[in-house]
């Protein structure tokens, strides 16, 4: 083929600019892995260690390589030099002539080199300036510092000097209220040589218009042409034909059109097969194939629909795909490390998976972190997982020089160019939060930023935010992609309407729990058309913690544990709220796991407030998923990709048919929420039972049908009727329902806080067999087991259920694997339950 691709990823050095020691670098890289590498600096993970190493972002490094390039290859018309991405600010040498200057994270970077090019050793030279004094300098040029509350610059040794927001660079990377302040440069993606003759293909934008009988597809192809030759352009899906046309010379742009009849569709996980076909064009000059574009695309048609309500005060906000609408349950999703090239594809297969596996179907790939690598959008395509795309600006306000729009809306265009073609991306957001901190027009409300302001700063402000937001970014959207969704801000209530919790239109991030220290029983007071975000944060799990302290740090209010822990209110806010709902244990590693579970049992709550509120709440993505480095948050995984028990918690929640069962002073009722239909009939059973397994209420009918997207209730008494006076501290309700004999879902519901549960001291008893490398594990007891907790002290390893309770005479089993196919020892389980964690047990 005419285009060939050389990848330089061999003998690269680096050093600080000001030292005379080359040393060993990894490129992609950055410099603190390079550091870290030649034994310089410690694991900024460890301890307080990153506090040592503030010293890195403030220094210039360069980095360089050498390659050899033959007579032959120097004969191609074209060679560039292509950078997947340079952090941040780069000034390119090739044989110590400067070919070109980079300066933003986010943009794909490419210098023709030719002429610079010798036969024999050519030498790559990047030299990387520091983005702190960068920063610096726009900073001073701008004349006033602009919001960026996130930005650790205290922990910086930059006083109260904000430099974030003049960098088009990772925001998390200046430190956030889960992560610390590391201030990487490198270069983090791949560097490659491009060399071709005459034509190659640029891009290719696919257009569609799909539905159940057939999709028409229109290919627009780029084509970069330096010569006047007649060319060919051959579209195959799934290795057929589907249509081919002469190119006239000097054409750069051409479109193919072709249709699908009865098309495989792609649809999320839990509505149907998320089917790909394989795309690839063929340029070819007569016979000769000068260069091939291949991806998988799904055919599939998604909108964001705002229906107006009947009575005219709010707008529907949900997605619809192919047709269908579809709620949503998903989670916050932000980068999986400060040192990105260091996250592993195994890393992401874990992280989509376990998406998967918790029965989500959306991501939000939030603001302050990056555009994702290709293959989180090839998983999410592959599993059936939509993508709420943020672009990349966060809870700040940024600049609007005519340099810095000019580099924002090409960052645009490189990362919608790669990823509009991708089935899974379901919107583009322009920001998180910031509307929302403003608060154009309304005074009062907002988070007290633009109070600091002068009348003509505020004005200059918000007008550098329009130009961004309501210009250049929905403009981009437009013009290079298919018709795709744009929303100006998350939240954001739409035309005009600033987000609170009131709203009744666009999406809505709920902070009254946590931030406002609301009790979790407003989760199922303030619900929005689409919760964007709301979360609990709790610590990672013992085997975890053990591996970023020593033992006299284990206490919460250690130095250690609240530096991996940057929300200021964070630890003791956690035991706040523990102290109302559970006993508070004296125990650090109790109290570890008691965290895990207030954090599972709110957001399971808040999850199913959400789904009771079908169809006018149809979105639910708490915060968040996954961390950056290990630290006490609110995801549901920690850095070392250990479910914590939310996650366990929302695979429950989330299953496509769910019980919703609540009490309040007066009654007892059941609901089933679900996102499909069941149009036979289900068999609900509701049982009252004590902790020793004694049956105290039954009741049993029919449900004739399921209706999708939609909660019904199904059975209610009177909580006279159904306690009669008996102990409500000692009793629960066991909900089951079932399809043609099929379990769909069980229920455990309680009457009072943890803290009040009459527990008794349960004997539980343990079979193991194994399974190959797995191991299956079975539990059974003689009384109600609280929360049981199973540990296993090895790394990358699966288990089907964690963190559940046991009913007196009921047996569970739970299948434990590992990822990187390692035997799992029964030596290497332990088992906790809250039993153990409470001063006072029923004998």
């Amino acid at each position: 083929m005419n285009k060939q691709t050389i990848t330089l990823a061999e003998n690269w050095q680096f050093k600080q600019v000001t030292e005379a020691e080359w040393m060993k670098a990894e490129v992609p890289g950055t410099v603190h892995t390079d550091l870290m590498l030649n034994g310089k600096i410690d694991d900024p993970y460890y301890r307080m260690n990153e506090r040592s190493v503030q010293w890195v972002d403030k220094e210039d490094w360069v980095y360089k390589t050498s390659f050899k390039i033959d007579a032959s290859t120097l004969k191609h018309q074209h060679i560039q030099l292509h950078f997947d991405g340079i952090d941040t600010y780069g000034s390119i040498y090739l044989n110590n002539q400067k070919v070109g200057r980079t300066d933003n994270m986010f943009r794909e970077w490419d210098f023709d080199i030719k002429s610079y090019l010798v036969e024999g050793e050519n030498t790559l030279k990047v030299v990387l300036e520091s983005p702190i004094q960068e920063g610096l300098k726009a900073l001073d040029k701008h004349g006033y510092a602009l919001p960026a509350i996130n930005d650790q610059s205290e922990i910086g040794e930059l006083g109260d000097k904000q430099v974030s927001i003049f960098t088009r660079k990772a925001g998390y990377h200046y430190g956030w209220d889960w992560g610390p302040r590391l201030v990487t440069s490198g270069i983090w993606r791949e560097v490659t040589l491009q060399m071709w003759d005459n034509n190659k293909i640029d891009n290719v934008l696919v257009q569609q218009n799909t539905n159940q009988d057939k999709a028409e597809v229109t290919l627009v192809t780029e084509l970069d042409q330096s010569s006047n030759q007649p060319l060919r352009l051959v579209a195959k899906l799934d290795g057929k034909v589907v249509d081919q046309r002469e190119v006239e010379t000097s054409i750069k742009s051409v479109q193919q059109h072709f249709t699908i009849n009865n098309p495989k569709l792609w649809w999320t996980a839990n509505l149907g097969e998320p089917y790909l076909y394989q795309l690839e064009v063929e340029l070819y000059n007569g016979q000769n194939l000068l260069d091939v574009h291949q991806e998988r695309i799904g055919l599939r048609d998604i909108k964001i629909v705002q229906k107006p309500d009947e009575d005219g005060k709010g707008k529907s906000f949900y997605f619809e795909v192919n047709g269908r609408p579809v709620f949503v349950k998903g989670a916050n999703y932000i980068p999986n490390d400060l040192f990105l090239p260091r996250v592993s594809d195994s890393t992401y297969h874990h992280m989509i998976q376990s998406t998967l596996d918790a029965n989500m179907n959306m991501l939000r790939v939030w603001g302050g972190g990056i555009y994702e690598n290709d293959i989180f959008y090839d998983l999410c395509d592959e599993k059936g997982i939509l993508v709420w795309q943020d672009f990349m600006f966060a809870c700040s306000m940024y600049p609007g020089d005519k340099a810095f729009l000019e580099n924002v809306k090409q960052e645009a265009v490189d990362n919608v160019k790669r990823l509009r073609n991708h089935a899974s991306i379901a919107i583009w957001c322009g920001n998180n939060e910031m509307e929302m901190a403003w608060a154009p027009g309304e005074e009062k409300m907002g988070w007290g930023w633009k109070q600091q302001y002068t009348v003509a700063q505020r004005a200059e402000i918000w007008g550098d935010y329009e130009k961004v937001f309501h210009e250049i970014l929905p403009d981009v959207v437009k013009d290079y992609t298919d018709n795709q969704f744009y929303w100006r801000s998350s939240p954001t209530g739409g035309d005009g309407e600033v987000a609170h919790y009131e709203h009744r239109s666009g999406d809505m991030h709920y902070w009254g729990v946590w931030h406002g220290e609301h009790p979790f029983s407003d989760f199922r007071k303030y619900i929005g058309r689409f919760m964007s975000e709301y979360g609990f944060q709790s610590f990672p799990e013992f085997k975890s913690v053990k591996k970023y302290t020593i033992p006299e740090d284990y206490d919460i209010e250690s130095e250690v544990m609240a530096s991996h822990q940057r929300s200021g209110i964070g630890n003791l806010r956690i035991k706040k709220y523990m102290e109302d709902q559970y006993q508070v244990p004296a125990d650090f590693e109790d109290f570890l796991y008691v965290g895990q579970l207030l954090q599972a049992e709110s957001i399971y709550a808040a999850i199913q407030a959400h789904r009771e509120k079908m169809p006018y709440c149809m979105g639910s993505l708490y915060w968040q998923l996954n961390d950056c480095w290990p630290v006490a948050s609110w995801s549901s995984m920690d850095y070392y990709g250990e479910w914590k028990a939310l996650q366990y918690f929302a695979k429950e929640v989330n299953k496509n048919t769910s019980l919703i069962v609540n009490h309040d002073e007066k009654n007892l009722s059941v609901k089933i929420a679900s996102d499909v239909a069941v149009q036979s009939v289900s068999d609900l059973t509701v049982k009252l039972i004590d902790f020793k397994g004694n049956e105290l209420f039954d009741f049993s009918k029919t449900v004739e049908e399921i209706k999708e997207n939609n909660t019904t209730e199904v059975f209610t008494t009177t909580l006279r009727e159904a306690l009669k006076e008996k102990d409500k501290n000692g009793i629960l309700v066991v909900t089951t329902l079932k399809n043609g004999g099929v379990l769909i879902d069980t229920d455990y519901h309680y009457f009072v806080m943890q803290k009040e549960l009459k527990l008794p001291q349960p004997q539980l008893e343990y079979t193991f067999e194994e399974k190959g490398n797995d191991l299956l594990v079975t539990v059974s007891t003689d009384k109600l087991v609280k929360n049981l907790f199973i540990e296993v002290n090895q790394d990358n390893v699966d288990l089907t259920n964690n963190y559940f309770d046991l009913l007196p005479n009921q047996k569970m089993e739970v299948l434990i694997s590992s990822r990187v196919n390692e035997k799992i020892s029964k030596n290497n389980l332990e088992f906790k339950h809250l039993q153990q964690t409470m001063t006072e047990l029923v004998k």
